[in-house]
């Protein structure tokens, strides 16, 4: 098969089929363009002409790149490489796949970065008035204090809060998130959230809705249209500047921050990987070096024999 049609089968699939993300979908398209220009490049028109040194050469040219590539980004780009081959094995136009002896790059352990709780209160005040405050406040003011709120309240990725309906609120003090893979999971809600949600429901977003064509998105932009990932991480950037913070503040810092808190706070591991909605508890785990960071700190300042 000619290598562009493949590339095109296989995006369709992990579209349709997989239900990934449109995000995730992007990254694999930009990822596989990159492997079949370095294709083209070497006269590899046929999917049937790749070979296992070929694909292996590719992958040592790209983690030798400059400058060199985040392991995170090598290892996607592998990723999408083997998914490509591995699916033409099963639909059955490849009989042998070249990429299965390709190891991915071993990921260096960073600890995700957590804010204080000083600091997410800093975070949520600037972007808006909290609920009962005796200020005026912007519609856009309310509305991102009830999107940053949801945020740290769920743990949700920010793609999974802004494609919140309205309805995936009816549940009280729960919420319905759509995850990765179309994954349902349902995650509480707390009171602080769950009024600064209602305190835009009620005072903002019907007039939001209005401009529109009746979107059943929760969170709406400034015209009625859905409120976007790029649009809500601009109203994090621009909260956290108003903070005067200066760690690095993204949409993801949210997520790190409402697991590192449970756990500080008791939470068991399994509890909080099924509230981040993690297929692996190892994948949740990162976050309890954290916690044993804390206790650390705590124990060193704390016991009269610790140093």
């Amino acid at each position: 098969m000619r290598v562009e049609r493949a590339v095109d089968a296989y995006l369709r699939h992990v579209s349709l089929e997989r239900g990934l993300s449109e995000h995730t979908q992007a990254a694999y398209r930009r990822d596989l363009a990159v492997y079949v220009e370095w294709l083209a490049e070497r006269g590899v028109a046929d999917t049937s002409e790749v070979t296992t040194a070929m694909v292996a050469e590719f992958a040592a040219e790209r983690a030798s790149a400059q400058p060199p590539p985040a392991s995170s980004s090598l290892a996607r780009l592998q990723s999408s490489v083997r998914g490509l081959h591995r699916y033409l094995v099963r639909e059955g136009t490849e009989t042998e796949d070249p990429s299965g002896r390709l190891r991915p790059p071993k990921a260096a352990r960073r600890l995700p970065k957590a804010l204080a709780l000083t600091q997410i209160e800093a975070l949520l005040n600037a972007a808006g008035p909290a609920p009962g405050d005796d200020v005026p406040a912007e519609p856009a003011a309310v509305r991102d204090r009830a999107l940053l709120e949801l945020l740290y309240a769920t743990g949700a990725r920010v793609s999974e809060v802004v494609q919140l309906d309205v309805d995936d609120l009816a549940h009280g003090d729960v919420i319905r998130v759509r995850g990765k893979g179309d994954k349902e999971r349902i995650v509480p809600v707390g009171s602080y959230a769950r009024a600064a949600v209602e305190a835009y429901l009620t005072r903002v977003r019907p007039a939001l809705a209005a401009r529109g064509h009746s979107s059943p998105r929760l969170f709406l932009g400034v015209r009625g249209a859905p409120l976007s990932r790029q649009s809500a991480w601009l109203v994090i950037q621009q909260a956290a500047e108003r903070a005067g913070l200066e760690a690095h503040v993204s949409p993801h810092t949210f997520r790190h921050s409402f697991a590192t808190h449970l756990l500080q706070g008791g939470a068991d591991v399994r509890v909080v990987q099924e509230l981040l909605g993690h297929a692996s508890v190892a994948t949740t785990q990162i976050y309890t070096h954290v916690s044993i960071d804390a206790l650390r700190d705590v124990y060193a300042t704390s016991h009269p024999r610790a140093r």
